[in-house]
């Protein structure tokens, strides 16, 4: 694993100082650099960390939003308030703008975004059939970092994006609907591209390049891409699930996609080191407690901990585990004595001897709070909960929905491993499990929503929320009722979108003015993005 890591420190080191050997021969033309001078592997590398590990990009906002995790943070300086309690806080526009940043990249810190690296990679390697599959998964990887992008805000740039070598530093911002399209026959052009006899992409965190790995995450990717459709163009939605399908996405928890980390090269999961920066007001939410317990769902007994009242200030340990101790945390409340003061929530718990929130269920420490821990993209109980939804619609897919479901039900609880020893659940207890909580089929209503509340509790609990916050945007489950706190953003409503970031006005203006001219509401908090129709 040091290897990978070591591939970024070099690019690090390459973007910041010249080499000396060779030095007219690299420079003839300082702002090129060709493929035969730098190896597009190590662009591969850094972006699928720099995508992977976000921080509170992701923490901020969907995990909160989605009712995965609530926190009692309740001063206007306060960031967690943004997503708890949709209420700003004094670094509200640098925290909706870190995803976009991220994946683009822009002047500040984030200037070698994820989306430019890959997108650097294909530019260094397109030319070349020998480097076939370094450009395949770049271009899936392109989708991967464009599609959260675009989910994040709306439309976006992407047929003119990361072209400001050639001229283009104002590129347009396409329609979603065009950007979903172009997603997808990107993903069609790259399995078509990759090729097992080539050159593998040796930087690849995933899979090392292995090629028939890359196929089938780049189906699973085709899934999901085309279920986010189902609102607004079902039609379209039908036939690239049904071609994904047929192509042959994951076959199990081997096909997992997630990127491992390693605390010694810096390189570390950010969404676990928010989690730690703020243990002390964040906990599990009662929503998503509530779901584990009324299903006797057993990631409840390994996923959540009730804190010790012995815990010293700042130094959290491991707290008691156990099904029946634990009890979720509403969303909505604070530490500021009034109504919506946390000791006043009808079903309070109690304090611990370190915070007002103690005694409600947290994140278990020893895994959520580890900085080396691996962090999913896609993995196997996503894409057969997908198959599941396709099959309850009538979709032509290998197998029924409820073969799909129960195999989605098996991994989202055996796959959790994969994370940490900690949350091992035995194949044999998630087969026992899944048998005894079938997928609901007296109604597609019915398995629509079995299905798409499980999706939800499998994300959240693998700190993906990300993924919980669009599919309950997409799908409508679980059904969750909004915070309405004192001076939220939203109108007490659960935010839909992130507006733009504040510099794109002054950056890319006209552009940014025609995509906000198609966002019905402007560029706010509720609008709707084109695939989230009502």
């Amino acid at each position: 694993m040091k290897k990978v890591f070591i591939y970024i420190g070099i690019l690090s080191a390459m973007l910041q100082v010249g080499c000396t050997k060779d030095f007219n021969g690299i420079n003839t033309d300082p702002t090129q650099t060709g493929a035969s001078n730098f190896d597009p592997n190590y662009l591969i590398t850094s972006g699928q960390f720099a995508f992977a590990s976000k921080g509170y990009a992701l923490f901020m906002f969907s995990s909160m939003w989605s009712q995965t995790l609530s926190s009692t943070s309740s001063l206007q300086s306060d960031y967690q308030t943004n997503g708890d309690k949709y209420v700003s806080s004094g670094s509200t526009p640098d925290y909706q703008s870190r995803i976009w940043n991220v994946n683009y990249g822009s002047t500040d810190k984030y200037s070698t975004g994820a989306g430019n690296l890959v997108a650097e990679a294909i530019s260094l390697t397109s030319g070349d059939p020998a480097k076939a599959n370094i450009t395949a998964v770049a271009m899936i990887m392109k989708v991967v970092i464009m599609q959260e992008t675009t989910d994040t805000y709306g439309d976006i740039p992407y047929s003119q994006a990361f072209q400001g070598k050639t001229g283009i530093t104002r590129p347009v911002y396409d329609k979603q609907q065009d950007v979903y399209n172009s997603m997808l026959s990107d993903l069609e052009t790259a399995i078509g591209m990759l090729d097992a006899s080539k050159v593998l992409a040796t930087g690849d965190v995933f899979y090392s390049g292995d090629v028939a790995k890359w196929k089938k995450f780049a189906y699973s990717l085709m899934l999901r891409v085309a279920m986010r459709l189902t609102k607004v163009d079902a039609a379209t939605a039908k036939t690239w699930a049904e071609k994904a399908a047929a192509g042959g996405t994951f076959a199990s928890t081997a096909d997992d996609a997630l990127v491992k980390t390693e605390i010694s090269t810096n390189h570390t999961n950010a969404q676990n080191h928010d989690y730690n920066t703020d243990i002390f007001q964040t906990r599990w939410s009662k929503t998503l407690i509530d779901y584990l317990k009324a299903n006797a769902d057993p990631r409840l007994g390994v996923c959540a901990e009730v804190p010790l009242d012995g815990e010293a200030n700042g130094s959290p340990g491991p707290g008691t585990i156990g099904a029946a101790v634990q009890i979720g945390m509403p969303n909505g409340y604070d530490f500021k004595g009034g109504t919506t003061d946390i000791s006043n929530e009808p079903n309070y718990p109690g304090a611990s001897s370190t915070s007002k929130a103690g005694k409600y269920s947290r994140p278990r420490f020893s895994v959520y709070s580890n900085n080396a821990a691996p962090i999913f993209v896609l993995n196997y109980a996503e894409t057969e909960l997908m198959l599941a939804e396709a099959a309850a619609r009538g979709w032509t897919v290998t197998g029924t929905a409820a073969t799909h479901y129960a195999n989605g039900v098996i991994a989202a609880l055996t796959s959790l491993a994969e994370i940490s020893s900690d949350l091992t659940i035995s194949s044999a207890t998630a087969t026992t499990y899944a048998a005894a909580h079938p997928l609901n089929v007296t109604t597609t209503a019915a398995s629509l929503k079995q299905i798409n509340e499980q999706y939800w509790a499998t994300t959240g609990l693998e700190f993906n929320y990300i993924q919980s916050y669009f599919n309950w945007k997409r799908s409508g489950y679980p059904a969750l009722t909004p915070v309405v706190y004192p001076g939220n953003f939203s109108g007490g409503t659960i935010p839909r979108r992130q507006p733009y970031p504040v510099g794109e006005v002054s950056l890319n203006g006209t552009n940014y003015a025609a995509a906000v001219g198609r966002l019905q509401g402007g560029d706010t908090w509720t609008s709707r993005i084109w695939w989230d129709a009502q």
